[in-house]
């Protein structure tokens, strides 16, 4: 998986370096404010996908004294760095610029060079964004695109697939603002576009940011994760039942793991033992994804309290985030 990424990522990276330095010139050329804040858009995703690499390649370093779990949460941290540049400098910049255009239209001149440069950054684009989209599909199985990026545990692909998107759009704006200032003798329509592409960036980064928050707070494994825990610890000899477990993604394959378990009531201490090291040797057999997994016993009586305290304090949050709203 974590290949399949860099290879998107790379991808993205030098499609997006490529196409900045064409947007600039073309910009340069015809004094277009929306191919300008597209040179900026090409070159805020260059940097974010060199963020994202970065991200990736810390993540797996392996725990140390200092970082006992891992340094798998960088990548979420990183994303959300990617979400904010998004949002700063590519939405910032084109709703500036595109202002600043409309209040001082420049005279329109020759456009060959943006529908030119425009023709080969959709080539360019869109061949990254159809490598994110086929890895985004391999992996999503059958749930719907925006489901299955609300619960995707791994940022990077949806990241680049976001930000192709914005950018396949973002280029349509500009192509349509730049013929029609032309067409109507209207240079300030080239500003509207511009302003059109900071909506669709601040749209992609607020999406962006949104997730990766989440992730970066602390979010559960994936339930179907949960069912493999479960089923693996529960066969244990002398473990009576499984009656829970709270879960931490701490990277796309790195997850902590707490087990609530009741054990059998003629255990001695070191038979208990011997069943937690045998329960963390099936999961390790299972090959989960597990970085570190903590049994506790427990009654199922004890366990179904703290559930019911978690679901009352996720009550009064929402109730919390209502009032607030």
């Amino acid at each position: 998986m974590a290949t399949e990424n860099k290879l998107i990522v790379y991808a993205a990276l030098a499609a997006n370096l490529g196409i900045a330095v064409a947007k600039f010139i073309a910009a340069a050329l015809t004094g277009s404010a929306a191919m300008l804040s597209e040179g900026v858009h090409s070159l805020v995703d260059s940097v974010n996908e060199v963020l994202l690499l970065y991200g990736l390649r810390r993540s797996r370093k392996p725990p140390d004294r200092y970082h006992p779990l891992g340094y798998g949460r960088e990548l979420y941290f990183w994303s959300f760095i990617v979400a904010l540049l998004v949002l700063s400098l590519g939405a910032g910049f084109s709703l500036y610029e595109g202002v600043n255009h409309i209040l001082a239209p420049d005279p329109p001149r020759d456009p060959t060079a943006n529908y030119i440069v425009l023709g080969i950054a959709a080539v360019f684009e869109g061949s990254s964004w159809y490598l994110s989209l086929r890895s985004v599909q391999r992996r999503k199985g059958r749930m719907g695109y925006f489901e299955a990026f609300r619960g995707s545990k791994d940022p990077t692909t949806f990241t680049v697939l976001f930000e192709d998107s914005a950018a396949l759009l973002g280029l349509a704006i500009a192509g349509l603002g730049v013929y029609l200032s032309h067409a109507l003798n209207e240079p300030r329509l080239d500003g509207w576009a511009s302003v059109g592409i900071a909506v669709v960036l601040a749209l992609a980064s607020v999406l962006l940011a949104r997730e990766s928050k989440a992730l970066l707070i602390g979010e559960p494994a994936t339930p179907n994760l949960l069912e493999k825990v479960c089923a693996v610890t529960s066969k244990v000899p002398g473990v009576r039942r499984v009656n829970g477990m709270l879960t931490l993604q701490l990277a796309p394959d790195q997850v902590m793991v707490a087990v609530s378990t009741e054990f059998e009531d003629n255990l001695t201490t070191v038979a208990i033992e011997e069943c937690v090291r045998r329960m963390e040797a099936a999961t390790r057999d299972a090959k989960l994804p597990i970085v570190a997994l903590f049994v506790k016993p427990q009654t199922p009586e004890q366990w179904r309290v703290r559930v019911a305290r978690q679901a009352q304090a996720t009550d009064d949050t929402s109730a919390n985030d209502w009032t607030t709203l």
